[in-house]
């Protein structure tokens, strides 16, 4: 069988055990041309709910630490098509953004850097025609690769979103009308290899009841109809240096105190009127975060006062 036979009934296997599966595939190629396949995964329940998984068509993922990790990644993938929109995320400073057009696997740099790179984009989606976006390049140092079991998307597209992410809540990226490439450096302060985790922001409670308030406000209130979201994200428990386990803590808190109705299972849940009722206050958070994140000048050194 050829690689991409070989690819193909891999991914087959693992999308069924996931539950999903594959409804078409294509050849695609990488950012330096060589060829991939294009996998178009939907839940079997809904094959409404879609989203892409591109692999290099020389990976194989028979190593059973590679398939089990894989199966975590389509698992979770299942899970956050459940989501009105699987391809939103918020950010600790209260930006709703759609992550789109990440081609992947990762290229090494062609500018003589030593990084390997991935290029994507973020758009801010606060339920209006809005142009605010950021093309982004992250780029992974030789060190930091070396975490990294495979350059594949089921093995860092979590830790790129969440790096895309911290860099916005940094101040070092801006959303704009038109731009170049922005980067986002993805280095090993991001990681600790002595507790062998991801480190990206250090949360108290109430900054997860806030961030989980504000999730549902904007992805399932304002984003996605009201349908339920998913509270449980090992992606927004990574981001928020937290667990899964304590996120669930946080959503009882929350559906107590009425600001949100929690699903049967407890792991979904969609805003009360109570909490819709706090939309000013998001919008006025949306606003500081878009101001924050927007270069400032220093007008005195621009009209030629400087002590040089």
């Amino acid at each position: 069988m050829g690689t991409q036979e070989v690819l193909a009934g891999q991914v087959d296997a693992a999308a069924k055990a996931a539950g999903l599966v594959v409804i078409s595939s294509e050849v695609g190629q990488d950012f330096s041309g060589n060829p991939t396949t294009r996998f178009m995964l939907a839940l079997v329940a809904d094959r409404a709910k879609t989203q892409v998984l591109e692999l290099s068509d020389k990976f194989d993922f028979s190593r059973a630490d590679m398939l089990a990790e894989v199966g975590i990644y389509l698992a979770e993938a299942a899970k956050r098509l459940k989501n009105p929109r699987p391809d939103c995320y918020l950010t600790l400073h209260g930006l709703p953004l759609s992550f789109e057009k990440f081609t992947w696997p990762f290229h090494e740099s062609t500018s003589g850097a030593d990084t390997f790179l991935v290029h994507g984009e973020v758009r801010l989606q606060d339920g209006e025609e809005n142009p605010l976006h950021a093309k982004v390049a992250a780029s992974m140092t030789v060190t930091f690769a070396e975490i990294v079991k495979a350059p594949e998307q089921p093995f860092a597209e979590g830790f790129i979103y969440n790096a895309v992410r911290k860099t916005m809540d940094q101040g070092q990226l801006e959303l704009v009308k038109s731009g170049n490439r922005q980067p986002v450096p993805v280095t090993t302060r991001f990681y600790s290899p002595w507790k062998k985790r991801f480190n990206f922001n250090d949360t108290t409670e109430g900054q997860r009841q806030e961030y989980l308030s504000a999730k549902v406000f904007w992805l399932s209130g304002v984003l996605g109809g009201g349908q339920p979201v998913w509270l449980l994200d090992p992606r927004d428990a990574q981001y928020l240096n937290s667990t899964v386990e304590e996120l669930k803590k946080t959503a009882a808190v929350l559906a107590g105190e009425g600001l949100v109705h929690l699903a049967a299972d407890t792991e979904y849940a969609t805003p009360t009127e109570a909490l819709m009722g706090h939309r000013a206050q998001y919008a006025a958070e949306l606003a500081h975060a878009l101001a924050f994140i927007k270069p400032t000048f220093n007008e005195e050194m621009r009209g030629g006062h400087t002590n040089m």
